[in-house]
């Protein structure tokens, strides 16, 4: 099996974690640094950042954990920080090492995917990836109606025009906007700019659901493991 899908499988990291690895140098199989694309197996010796990878690829895929978090705000969606900042697997409990499905910034809330299931990673963050995220925001002043049109057309951002958003439960009250904004893009904080090209300041994002898979009521700061029925669902995607 290949290397990044065989370590990925394992839930070290992400395949793409794991070229980045390879290409830092910062793994090793049978006392050689690793290459992209070379074939390994349970009976070679495999080192990740100077720690020896003890594996079994079927106990492993019999372990496989799946879990829903509701990010709180200043949680980063990353597996560790070298700055000490809480992340959102310090929120989680398991003997497992998981890492996050996609990202929410910083100051934004709401469902995020954790896994050590490598596979399901590749399956949801690549570029086509057909899968539409749900977030409920709240703007500072009254959105007009062409300007909601702009996004649902798309805008133009430094790095290039959006996809079309979908947008629905527009409301308009005491000079602030609530509506929820739909988006299959994972561009970095993507939301945000694109709300603030049209002028206007966030005062709340809360990512709601994944596809069909909604966050419902669980509480912020709160996790539970995904059902079978959940799992299959995202693979479907």
């Amino acid at each position: 099996m290949r290397i990044n899908k065989y370590l990925a499988t394992l839930g070290i990291a992400s395949r793409r974690n794991i070229d980045k690895l390879i290409l830092e140098g910062k793994i090793s199989v049978n006392g050689k640094i690793a290459i992209q694309g070379m074939e390994v197996s349970d009976v070679d010796e495999i080192i990740v950042e100077g720690k020896k990878i003890e594996k079994n690829l079927k106990q492993s895929l019999d372990e496989k954990v799946y879990f829903m978090l509701n990010k709180p705000l200043e949680v980063l969606s990353s597996s560790s920080d070298d700055r000490g900042r809480k992340t959102v697997v310090d929120l989680i409990k398991t003997d497992k090492r998981i890492f996050p499905i996609g990202r929410l910034d910083y100051m934004t809330r709401g469902l995020i995917i954790l896994t050590n299931d490598g596979e399901l990673f590749n399956r949801l963050v690549h570029p086509k990836s057909e899968v539409y995220k749900k977030y409920y925001l709240k703007i500072f002043g009254e959105i007009k109606k062409s300007e909601i049109e702009q996004l649902k057309k798309g805008i133009n951002l430094e790095d290039g025009k959006t996809l079309p958003a979908k947008i629905s439960s527009v409301k308009i009250e005491k000079n602030k906007t609530s509506m929820f904004i739909s988006i299959k893009e994972g561009r970095n904080r993507q939301i945000r700019r694109m709300i603030e090209k049209l002028g206007y300041r966030i005062l709340e994002l809360k990512r709601e659901k994944i596809g069909e898979l909604s966050l419902g009521d669980l509480p912020e700061a709160k996790y539970r493991e995904l059902t079978k029925e959940e799992i299959e669902y995202l693979y479907s995607l």
